[in-house]
C-alpha cells in the first residue's frame, strides 16, 4: 500500500477541521488504521514508519479559523505555502513562532525571504525567555486539535514521501530521521498549550522589539 497522494488531502475546498476525527488519520499510518481499543484524546505517529508529512498537512489544509504555533525548524515548503494561504485568508488568525537560530539556516532563511510583509507580521522570531534556543515544535488549529512532538519541518525531518504498509520498500534516497509527532483533542491540554504557545509568541515578539531598537 502506498502513501496517499499529497494532492488528494487538500483536494476538498470544503473540508473543514469542525467535523475532525482521530480515526480520520488512520490513513497516514503503516497499517492504514488504529487498534481498537486506542485513546479517544490523541494519536502518535513515528518517522520512517508513518506518513507525517501527511498528517501535518491534512491538518493545516484544512484550518479554517485560527492557527497558533511555534516551530523550530521551519524547513518544508508546502507546508510554509498553505499556511502563507491561510494568512492571506481574511477569515483565519495566524500567530507564528520560529527560533532564530534556525531561521539563519540555509533552507528556512531561503522560506523566510520569500515572505510577504502580511506573512512575516504573523511570525516572530526569537529565543526562549531566557534566551536560549525556542524548541518548541507544535501548534494548535481551530482550537480543536492540537499537535507536538521531535518533528522538524523538513524531508529528512518528516520522512516526507515515504511509502507505507508492512511490507513497503523505500524509493532510492528517501531519509527518515527518528522523530514522533503526537496529535490530540483533548480540551484542556489544548487550552495549556495556547497559553503557552501566547506566552512564547509574547517573549519573542519582545526580543524583534528590543532588536529593532538597538538597530535604531
Amino acid at each position: 500500500m502506498t502513501a496517499v497522494p499529497h494532492a488528494a488531502v487538500a483536494a476538498d475546498p470544503r473540508a473543514t477541521l469542525q467535523t475532525f476525527a482521530l480515526e480520520d488519520l488512520a490513513v497516514y499510518t503503516r497499517e492504514g488504521s488504529f487498534p481498537r481499543d486506542d485513546s479517544p484524546d490523541f494519536r502518535s505517529f513515528y518517522v520512517g514508519r508513518d506518513d507525517v508529512h501527511g498528517v501535518l498537512k491534512h491538518l493545516l489544509s484544512r484550518c479554517s479559523r485560527a492557527l497558533k504555533m511555534n516551530m523550530f525548524g521551519y524547513d518544508d515548503d508546502e507546508l510554509n505555502a498553505i499556511i502563507a494561504g491561510l494568512v492571506e485568508n481574511l477569515n483565519v488568525f495566524v500567530q507564528g513562532t520560529l527560533d532564530r537560530s534556525q531561521a539563519g539556516g540555509v533552507h528556512e532563511k531561503r522560506i523566510l525571504e520569500t515572505w510577504t510583509p502580511q506573512m512575516r507580521s504573523s511570525f516572530a522570531v526569537g529565543q526562549s525567555e531566557t534566551h536560549q534556543i525556542s524548541h518548541t515544535k507544535g501548534g494548535v488549529l481551530d482550537g480543536i486539535v492540537a499537535w507536538e512532538g521531535s518533528t522538524n519541518w523538513s524531508a529528512s525531518g518528516e520522512g516526507t514521501s515515504i511509502v507505507l504498509g508492512p511490507d513497503a520498500e523505500q524509493r532510492p534516497g528517501w531519509k527518515g530521521q527518528n522523530n514522533t509527532l503526537t496529535v490530540y483533542i483533548n480540551p484542556v491540554e489544548i487550552d495549556k498549550f495556547m497559553t503557552v504557545l501566547d506566552e512564547e509568541h509574547i517573549v519573542a515578539v519582545r526580543q524583534e522589539a528590543a532588536r529593532a531598537a538597538r538597530a535604531a
